[in-house]
């Protein structure tokens, strides 16, 4: 059974420079991130393993699902638990073909056709939005909203997991709207104490404490 988290925390070096993708992890891990993705779109490939592969030990002493954005060439490399793919990026199918069948798949969309696309190519999750509008992804499209997200939920059989501007003020009614899990960027990544931060998302969720 795969395990598709709730709670899903990219971490990032773009927006901020104090932390980096390892310290990032291990603080969101302490608050109760229960899924880890790592974005990086520069950088030497080598440089980016070695990354994933530290990351993926901190993830698999803590039981954390550890997902690489984009790269499946990466994935292979630190032994990652699943890739999350956009709708520009390494076809879904392909990467299953290479990944086999037990490593998680997360397809982005930001309509209801994109959903289905995801869908129909075999991912396990859907990431879908931006739900608000966001800064923290240069390429996101813009705000898809409630209502989007909710006929989403209601009409993929696929975990949803929302991203995009949310924030603990209004993960509630993302929640509400059909969704699984959120993902976040900047609601850890920026804030002074991502651990604190992480922890104050979980509890919003309503998730049991780690361990």
């Amino acid at each position: 059974m795969k395990k598709i988290g709730k709670l899903h925390v990219l971490t990032d070096e773009a927006l901020q420079s104090r932390l980096t993708h390892l310290q990032l992890a291990e603080l969101a891990i302490a608050g109760g991130a229960d899924t880890i993705q790592l974005r990086q779109k520069i950088g030497s490939t080598r440089e980016l393993i070695e990354t994933a592969r530290q990351i993926q030990s901190v993830c698999t002493k803590a039981g954390v699902t550890f997902i690489v954005n984009d790269r499946v060439d990466v994935a292979i490399a630190a032994g990652a638990d699943g890739v999350h793919l956009g709708q520009d990026d390494f076809p879904i199918p392909l990467a299953r073909k290479l990944l086999g069948e037990q490593v998680i798949i997360g397809g982005s969309a930001g309509s209801l056709e994109e959903a289905r696309k995801c869908l129909a190519e075999g991912a396990d999750y859907i990431g879908f939005g931006p739900v608000y509008e966001t800064t923290s992804k240069d390429d996101a499209g813009p705000a898809a909203g409630l209502e989007l997200l909710s006929l989403i939920a209601k009409n993929i059989p696929l975990p949803i997991v929302a991203i995009g501007g949310i924030t603990v003020d209004n993960m509630k009614e993302v929640m509400k709207a059909g969704s699984h899990g959120i993902a976040v960027i900047s609601a850890v990544c920026c804030q002074d104490d991502p651990e604190d931060a992480t922890r104050c998302l979980r509890r919003i969720l309503g998730m049991e404490p780690n361990g």
